[in-house]
């Protein structure tokens, strides 16, 4: 079911990122009646989104709304609008910032749905967003379990909007809240963007634990260790252990561990699968299986960062390790498997 509510108030907002899940992000917001302008940073996949009236690489099916169109000129997209939502991989994140401070009055309210870590840094994106657009810029979080396809489609969905200004929240959830969507506010930017990311690292491990079918125990077992490690990470890094109960913790854990819409999840499933291949071929096979899917596997770089921060601040994160090495070809999926089964016994609930 298409949502068509009207919004409270009409905005001519910018949508930084034409991907499966700008795309959608844009669709829902223009459905909702506000003006968006979708940019690519590819002049010739703007102009074919603009001609086709539809995202036919990503989101094949669903017409682009009248009230959407799409551009590659930034300097035009953001003129002059109310609002600005990034939605760009998170090694693009600090560039298209960048790019965009130098158009835009600091008063403006930025959003991004952008999930991960800056590769480079291993900072959470807030910092990132802080240290590029400065204090004076209002700044947000959207995040929570969401597939573009679904959200694309006006199927129900609820995501949390984060911002240390509570206005500021409300200003997106207000901006995003419809008939078939549903957006929570709260203050912990941190938390939400652990969740955001870590999340990917486990789907990634569940998706190895199905391809080499160990079956629903297992993967319950990890959905539920990966929430300890969760809490683990966004402790250290000043998030709330409340936070990760919620949308951008448990929620997305849930849904990317337990879908095959998850690239993440597929991800790990196709390496998995793929064991007739000796653990030195890994760098090839993962090559190929990111080619099939077409899109970024935010885990694999998400993983890298976690390792860092985990040495960083000392934390034990037994299952992201194990991925980690998986992914490097450091171990074989089963070796990774045989690992996190052999540790000794401890107390559930120690947590940090």
């Amino acid at each position: 079911m298409s949502d068509s509510t009207e919004s409270h108030q009409t905005l001519t907002m910018a949508v930084l990122g034409a991907g499966a899940w700008g795309t959608a992000l844009a669709v829902h917001l223009a459905r909702k009646g506000h003006r968006i302008r979708l940019w690519d940073h590819q002049p010739e996949r703007a102009e074919t989104l603009e001609q086709d009236r539809e995202n036919k690489r990503y989101l094949p099916g669903i017409a682009l709304p009248s009230a959407l169109n799409a551009t590659a000129d930034l300097s035009g997209a953001v003129s002059g609008v109310h609002a600005v939502l990034v939605v760009v991989p998170s090694h693009a994140f600090r560039s298209v910032l960048q790019r965009l401070s130098m158009h835009l009055p600091s008063s403006l309210p930025v959003a991004w749905a952008t999930k991960g870590f800056e590769p480079e840094t291993c900072l959470l994106l807030h910092q990132v967003a802080q240290d590029v657009l400065g204090a004076a810029t209002p700044q947000t979080v959207v995040s929570g379990p969401t597939f573009a396809g679904e959200v694309a489609k006006g199927l129900p969905t609820a995501m949390v909007a984060a911002s240390t200004d509570l206005d500021i929240a409300q200003f997106w959830a207000d901006a995003f809240h419809g008939e078939q969507f549903r957006m929570y506010t709260q203050q912990d930017m941190a938390g939400v963007e652990v969740g955001g990311a870590y999340k990917n690292i486990m789907a990634i491990a569940t998706g190895l634990s199905d391809g080499l079918g160990l079956g629903a125990n297992a993967r319950a077992a990890l959905i539920s260790r990966g929430m300890v490690e969760m809490m683990r990470l966004a402790n250290a890094l000043g998030g709330h252990q409340e936070t990760m109960m919620g949308l951008s913790g448990l929620g997305d854990l849930v849904l990317t561990c337990t879908d095959n819409q998850s690239r993440n999840r597929r991800y790990g499933m196709a390496l998995a699968q793929s064991q007739t291949a000796t653990s030195g071929d890994v760098a090839e096979r993962s090559k190929t299986i990111l080619q099939s899917i077409g899109q970024v596997v935010e885990g694999i770089k998400a993983a890298e960062a976690v390792k860092t921060i985990a040495e960083r601040h000392q934390i034990e994160l037994p299952i992201m390790a194990e991925v980690w090495a998986v992914i490097h070809g450091q171990k074989s999926v089963e070796a990774a498997a045989q690992a996190l089964m052999a540790r000794s016994g401890k107390s559930e609930l120690e947590f940090f």
